[in-house]
């Protein structure tokens, strides 16, 4: 029987768990908060739960577009539905608890034991467990550490969970914000910035770039840009917050130019650290890179003999579901069972704002440099008949291929339902389908999927075009 210690609960560890399990491991995983980690409990699934409520004021500010209406005309529908800040926040974490719970009576079920607090490497075959009873030494053959990470902090801005929160605070808010300053125009600062104007709030985005979502597909930034202006959102940019602080009923965040923004809260949505420190991992003969994460290979290897790595602690890109994909990776390539490096041309993505940005496969940044030849094509949804029935106002689906062979080698949808669109052309990238393969797949009319086909279908026969 192989022992194996994992650190870390979160999608990393939990996956790396039901692997390890299937293939024989003895599996210990070690978990200070519970089951599912930051990306359960306080970042992916509590975020995208608010975000579901925010979609539902979306679409009842669209109803009226569609001819749906009061009986009394002296209000609009919108302004007839309240937001319950505290009853939402009650769900998210509600919901997130549950899902923890779920996860946990997977691992039970499947014979993984489960030690309730943190561990520290001690050497490469041992892990030492610090737990409330006190500390517990585990023997392993291999360990996987999966710490994952923590909201970035400025020393000048210290979230006190009262006005001023960071990513894993905000859902402490038992009232709506009067005025919400986000901190932060990447994907996290974006998609709350996002959701909390769907629901009726004042938000100022204070941004350090020229536009909103500085590491997407440009032309998906400029629609986000446009949509967030056009629904009264107010965009600082070229803005650099170094300092925020309460004063009274009001928070004041200063700028790197002097002035200052006041708001009645605001989140600091300034990036993440890895929880690398303190945990034996230099002593270990795990290299670190000087952002304190974990250097890996592509299956999931660090410098050590027999220590793997996975999720945020590695950052080697910071979604969920690449976190899972590193820990199965890790524990198929320790056990002895095949496995495929891991290829992150072949990951989709997934920007939760309003609407949605998915991504996958190569970049408009990278077709920019010029280093490739590829056809692309970039279709508006304004075309499309269900989305002219839905009232959606902005989007577009845009395909690369290569030319001459037409393989598909990317992808970006910017619709309501990208998250959903984006596994068409996922599996397009992953299995080298061409447009013509895609094109000839049949969609149902009306629906959203039919523009990826079209896309597909101005892409046949021509070895260089771009529009």
């Amino acid at each position: 029987m192989t022992d194996v210690v994992i650190l870390g609960g979160g999608p990393g560890g939990y996956e790396a768990a039901l692997v390890a399990r299937q293939l024989g491991g003895e599996v210990t995983l070690v978990e200070r908060r519970g089951l599912g980690g930051s990306a359960v409990l306080t970042d992916v699934v509590p975020s995208k739960t608010l975000i579901a409520a925010a979609e539902a004021m979306t679409k009842i500010g669209k109803a009226e577009e569609l001819g749906l209406r009061l009986d009394d005309d002296t209000r609009r529908l919108r302004d007839a539905v309240r937001v319950d800040m505290a009853k939402v926040n009650a769900r998210i974490k509600a919901l997130a608890k549950a899902q923890s719970d779920d996860i946990s009576a997977r691992l039970e079920a499947e014979g993984v034991r489960i030690i309730n607090g943190t561990g520290r490497l001690a050497g490469t075959r041992a892990v030492i467990a610090n737990t409330a009873e006190g500390e517990q030494r585990l023997t392993a053959d291999i360990v996987l550490v999966a710490t994952g990470a923590q909201p970035r902090e400025l020393d000048a801005a210290k979230p006190d969970g009262k006005r001023i929160f960071n990513w894993a605070q905000i859902y402490n808010l038992v009232e709506v914000p009067e005025h919400l300053i986000v901190v932060g125009s990447g994907v996290t600062g974006a998609e709350f910035a996002s959701a909390y104007t769907a629901l009726g709030v004042k938000v100022t985005l204070v941004s350090s770039r020229d536009k909103v979502l500085p590491g997407q597909d440009s032309d998906a930034a400029d629609v986000i840009q446009q949509v967030f202006q056009s629904s009264g959102m107010t965009i600082l940019s070229r803005a650099r917050a170094v300092g925020a602080e309460v004063r009274g009923d009001e928070v004041v965040v200063s700028l790197a130019d002097g002035t200052e923004v006041i708001g009645s809260h605001c989140l600091m949505a300034v990036g993440a650290v890895p929880n690398t420190a303190g945990i034996g991992l230099a002593e270990a003969g795990v290299q670190l890179t000087p952002t304190g994460h974990i250097v890996v290979d592509r299956v999931s290897r660090t410098t050590a003999r027999g220590v793997y790595a996975a999720g945020d602690c590695t950052g080697v890109n910071a979604l969920a579901s690449v976190a899972a994909m590193q820990g199965r990776i890790a524990m198929w390539h320790s056990l002895g069972d095949s496995v495929s490096p891991l290829d992150l041309r072949t990951v989709s993505a997934n920007v939760f704002t309003s609407p949605e940005i998915a991504t996958v496969g190569i970049s408009q940044a990278e077709v920019d440099q010029g280093n490739l030849t590829v056809a692309s094509v970039t279709l508006p949804l304004s075309g499309n008949a269900r989305a002219k029935m839905q009232a959606l106002d902005h989007g577009f689906v845009k395909l690369f291929s290569l030319p001459t062979t037409g393989i598909i080698i990317g992808g970006v949808v910017v619709a309501p339902s990208a998250s959903e669109l984006i596994h068409a052309l996922s599996i397009a990238v992953r299995q080298k389908l061409t447009v013509d393969q895609l094109a000839e797949s049949f969609t149902v009319y009306p629906s959203l999927s039919g523009s990826v086909a079209e896309a597909a279908r101005r892409l046949h026969g021509h070895d260089d075009i771009t529009y």
